[in-house]
């Protein structure tokens, strides 16, 4: 996944060498209103635990998130990638995700985008969440290795990605809530 700031001119040339690229995301300033959002693509990291656990060990290099929904709250230990070179390479070629883990994609600034799965190899989750930690939208059981775009729908902070089919076990749906560090209370 990428957060790379291109114009439309050289989102063209990034596709043509973007093996190992995911992502595009586009100026705000550069946008014309019919313009797509940028694309990103996905992919996760293996870990085993049980699925049905309340508790969550974060190891190193993962941080504590929550989704609160009717159905409870359920947590995960999440990377985070929130640098162009992390968003870029995302979860790329990853073989598997356990049920307890993500990845967490902040913008630093609500924008919309678009996540692809290029390069990815599971079916993911890809939830896009606003500033304040409210989920906008949800692309359920995204397809391996597709590049069709999955846009967010409007504006957006953060993506988690989560194992494919997992929001549906936790209930999850837009209007539900993510507690990060990164959203606002």
């Amino acid at each position: 996944m990428s957060s790379l700031t291109l114009s439309l001119r050289s989102a063209a040339a990034l596709a043509a060498c973007a093996l190992l690229a995911a992502c595009a995301v586009e100026p705000a300033g550069e946008k014309a209103a019919a313009a797509p959002a940028p694309v990103i693509a996905a992919s996760v990291a293996p870990a085993a635990v049980d699925a049905a656990s309340t508790t969550v060990a974060v190891p190193a290099g993962f941080e504590a998130l929550e989704v609160i929904t009717p159905k409870g709250t359920t947590k995960f230990a999440v990377e985070i990638a929130d640098n162009e070179a992390e968003r870029e390479k995302g979860l790329m070629f990853r073989k598997s995700m356990a049920p307890d883990r993500g990845m967490l994609f902040d913008f630093h600034k609500p924008q919309p985008v678009a996540f692809w799965m290029r390069n990815t190899l599971i079916p993911l989750d890809i939830i896009y969440i606003q500033a304040d930690g409210t989920i906008l939208s949800i692309a359920r059981n995204a397809t391996p290795m597709s590049e069709t775009p999955l846009p967010s729908g409007g504006p957006i902070l953060g993506v988690l990605e989560l194992a494919g089919g997992r929001a549906g076990e936790i209930g999850a749906m837009p209007g539900d809530k993510v507690v990060h560090r990164i959203f606002k209370k």
